[in-house]
């Protein structure tokens, strides 16, 4: 009985360390705008296509039930329900309207739960609303302007600061400021009703961030005296990054501008360890992910430090020689369950050891997460170079392949550009 039990470990424990293996999580990811004509107002498109994702070897599925607008795909007394999403018709930007009343959510689960499929519910964190220009504007921080002081505010190019949801010369989602108190409230209120979602297999946070387009974002008034009390006294200039528009690191930050860097990880890491007890506490099987970009080697502008907290990265990676001991300790790794990594390239850029190339993300996100946390990794299909006209299907399998001799496991974007090119047979 003892020899049969040595053997019975043994054997789980090659299942669970070989490097390539057949049953390695593969992930789907469904983004709500993009896929809104097949799913808003068919239940029967989604048990339909549920049970063709799992003959292409898919065995999980993350459905975007809260797109940048901020409203909800799923029943929420705390936040508002979706009726409408923007998006791009033959070129032009609309609204997409949602008029049935069964549960997107649920019909996922039901369905994907008959196909075989894990389902996840893909939630984006900080945003509130979504805009281009003055005149096309829609969500909850537009529906309720007293949310507006919940926004972001950022540096304009005259010097001023400007609540992003004004900010019309930015196109798409207005970010929230993530260290206001109430945007953390309603989002742990939001996530714990998600939690109990009946089936739910897990929920995978994105934009869990502050906005990339440039390290501005942020300077409220809320995080100003955060700030200040983080530092223990008052920032000598403010905003911190006198630049408007300041998008990457040109030179070593100096001292306020490594710990206005340092701030903004350590207010996402603390968010996203609340967020964890809170899913957690609700339910305890629950997986709790979150999607992060690859290029970590920029990821500094958008306030995350996604590494293993003992990671030594001012070491191992010259571009973070500015890293103190302070800014490596907001790492999130071993917050979370797993972790989606976005190898977003080139199709022509599938192998290589550097970032920018699929294998290559992989490679580093193992290096970079120490062991900390599961990570599953893959490519954006349709909105890449060489892959924004489709006829790719061949290059799918060598993908899929090299990505899973590093990673944990799969992961691919989005459903939308497997139906708009046909790919349903690419990966079977």
């Amino acid at each position: 009985m003892k020899h049969f039990f040595l053997l019975l470990a043994a054997a789980v424990l090659v299942c669970c360390t070989s490097g390539n293996q057949a049953k390695q999580p593969s992930f789907l990811w469904i983004d709500a705008s993009a896929n809104f004509n097949s799913y808003a107002n068919d239940a029967d498109s989604i048990a339909r296509d549920c049970q063709r994702i799992a003959r292409m070897g898919f065995t999980d599925i993350v459905v975007d039930v809260r797109p940048t607008c901020g409203d909800v795909l799923f029943r929420s007394t705390v936040a508002p329900e979706l009726k409408h999403v923007p998006a791009w018709f033959n070129g032009e930007i609309g609204l997409k309207e949602r008029t049935a009343t069964f549960d997107y959510l649920a019909a996922f689960i039901e369905s994907g739960h008959k196909a075989g499929l894990r389902v996840h519910a893909g939630v984006n964190m900080m945003v509130g609303g979504w805009r281009m220009g003055s005149d096309f504007i829609t969500g909850m921080v537009y529906d309720r302007p007293e949310r507006k002081s919940w926004c972001a505010v950022d540096l304009l190019p005259d010097g001023t600061l400007v609540n992003q949801a004004d900010n019309f010369s930015v196109r798409g989602g207005c970010f929230l400021d993530p260290a206001h108190p109430e945007v953390q409230d309603f989002l742990l209120s939001m996530l714990a009703e998600l939690a109990a979602y009946k089936g739910l297999d897990g929920i995978v946070m994105d934009r869990c961030r502050y906005d990339d387009y440039a390290m501005d974002a942020g300077y409220t008034d809320v995080a100003k005296e955060q700030f200040a009390s983080y530092i223990g006294h008052e920032p000598e200039r403010w905003p911190v990054f006198t630049e408007p528009g300041h998008i990457f690191l040109d030179k070593t930050p100096d001292t306020l501008e490594n710990q206005w860097l340092t701030f903004r990880c350590r207010v996402i890491h603390d968010f996203v360890a609340r967020a964890a007890d809170r899913v957690h506490s609700v339910a305890p099987e629950l997986q709790f992910g979150i999607y992060v970009g690859a290029w970590f080697s920029e990821y500094y502008r958008s306030g995350v430090n996604w590494t293993s907290p003992s990671y030594r990265l001012a070491q191992e990676e010259p571009t973070f020689s500015w890293a103190t001991p302070e800014y490596q300790a907001t790492g999130l790794a071993n917050l979370v369950d797993f972790m989606l990594l976005g190898a977003y390239c080139p199709a022509a850029n599938v192998h290589g050891d550097t970032e920018k190339t699929m294998e290559g993300f992989a490679k580093l996100g193992r290096k970079r997460l120490c062991g900390d946390v599961p990570f599953y990794c893959g490519p954006d299909i349709g909105n890449e170079k060489g892959f924004e006209k489709g006829g790719r299907g061949d290059l799918l399998p060598e993908i899929k392949e090299t990505i899973l001799k590093e990673a944990d496991g799969f992961f691919l974007f989005d459903l939308c550009h497997i139906r708009a090119f046909d790919y349903w047979d690419s990966l079977r």
